[in-house]
């Protein structure tokens, strides 16, 4: 019984600094990049917009089709 509590000993400890060590590196996220960052209108943008104009359009003219 000795030697398993032992075994269990050295888990918690390990598991210990390595949350305590994980802890340190989430906190060490580098600093504010000064400015303001433009970021363009990529693709995915456009195509979602493109859905979303299309199935409007689309739901409208069922609508005026049915009344």
């Amino acid at each position: 019984m000795k030697g398993l509590s032992m075994v269990c000993f050295k888990r918690v400890l390990a598991l210990s600094f390595l949350f305590c060590v994980s802890a340190v590196v989430v906190y060490a996220q580098p600093g504010d990049p000064g400015g303001d960052p433009d970021v363009p209108i990529t693709g995915i943008e456009i195509l979602i917009g493109a859905g979303g104009a299309l199935g409007i359009k689309k739901m409208l003219k069922k609508r005026k089709k049915t009344t």
